[in-house]
């Protein structure tokens, strides 16, 4: 696989493309809570949701463009509504990549291609979400896939910069696409989970079949790190489906790739091993009808035995369970006396 190399560009959070979207502009939230009356808030930043190769389709598609609003629609109880009922839930629309423009990227330009009015959108909503609805309340920050990677490219600069943010931080779920240990390295402030209930982490995986454990995937990266989902343990140990406490699998139309129905498994369907190696969470028992369909003239980038849909739906429950496990965490850890902090944990900078 191909190194991206982030070097290639400067990361200044001035350094941005275009007149930001007006995020006063309740319109252009997908969600907003109802009542922020939770405890916890959540940030999501959505998937590639449009994918149209027509000669004239936009490269960069508007956030009033109606396919792109009907795709974020479509894909909310497959990724944001895990939040939902533990947190305040905010999905902010934004500028995103076509489909079709991001595979004739090399695997090096795909970064400095989403520094343009993707990033600047997504900066102009987290500021006018911590300056108008966050109200210092602990967050959670969660995206997949394009979504994932707005998230990594922000903490190299918008959270460096604002790194005061972070304490308040419970956790990021950035799924889909690989954080690696030079994203880490890139911001003293950043670690990985370790374990269920660690606070202020990173919480990272792609999902494949075993088929796709020698091959080429654009969300997979070099120096990948990843935690397996059901047991959250960073080594290879195998946790079978029957600790799976529930899926929500979406039945798509392959035509349209929208999901168009959902089931339910109690226990759920995947199993999951991270390849250490690979940085990724293997699942091995899911059927083939499962593996992610490709929209025919397009390529398939991202591997042979591609689960990329199913990060967050093959792992629903767990997924809701662990959001509880570290928020209950982060509010055990406040109100302990730094005194009777573990030390590794004072030495790491205490209080998230």
């Amino acid at each position: 696989m191909e190194v991206v190399d982030y070097t290639v560009t400067e990361y200044k959070v001035t350094n941005l493309v275009g007149t930001p979207t007006d995020y006063s502009d309740m319109d252009n939230w997908a969600h907003l809570p109802e009542h922020a009356d939770k405890d916890v808030d959540t940030f999501f930043v959505y998937p590639t949701v449009y994918a149209n190769a027509e000669p004239d389709a936009p490269a960069i598609v508007p956030v009033d463009d109606p396919l792109l609003r009907a795709g974020v629609q479509n894909y909310y109880m497959q990724g944001p509504q895990v939040f939902e009922d533990l947190t305040n839930l905010y999905v902010p629309y934004y500028r995103q990549s076509n489909l079709a423009a991001l595979v004739r990227l090399k695997p090096g330009e795909v970064i400095p291609f989403q520094l343009r009015e993707q990033r600047t959108d997504v900066y102009a909503a987290l500021d006018y979400y911590f300056e108008h609805y966050n109200q210092g309340r602990p967050f959670i920050l969660a995206g997949h896939s394009q979504g994932s990677i707005m998230l990594k490219i922000a903490f190299r600069d918008y959270f460096l910069e604002r790194a005061g943010y972070l304490k308040r931080m419970v956790a990021a779920y950035i799924l889909g696409y690989s954080i690696t240990t030079d994203d880490l390295a890139a911001n003293p402030a950043l670690k990985f989970a370790e374990r269920a209930d660690d606070t202020g982490v990173i919480v990272s995986w792609n999902t494949e079949g075993p088929e796709s454990q020698n091959e080429h995937s654009c969300v997979v990266l070099n120096h990948a790190i990843a935690i397996n989902p059901l047991n959250w343990k960073r080594d290879d140990s195998y946790a079978p489906a029957s600790e799976n406490l529930g899926d929500r699998l979406p039945v798509y139309d392959r035509t349209r790739l929208r999901a168009v129905d959902f089931q339910e498994h109690h226990p759920g369907l995947a199993d999951a091993r991270r390849n250490v190696e690979r940085g990724v969470v293997v699942c091995s028992t899911l059927p083939d009808r499962y593996i992610k369909p490709v929209r025919p003239g397009v390529k398939n980038i991202f591997g042979p035995a591609s689960l990329h849909l199913l990060d967050y739906p093959a792992y629903w429950n767990n997924i809701r369970e662990n959001v509880q496990t570290r928020i209950k965490a982060y509010f055990s850890e406040k109100e302990r006396p730094s005194s009777d902090r573990p030390a590794a944990d004072l030495k790491k900078g205490g209080g998230r």
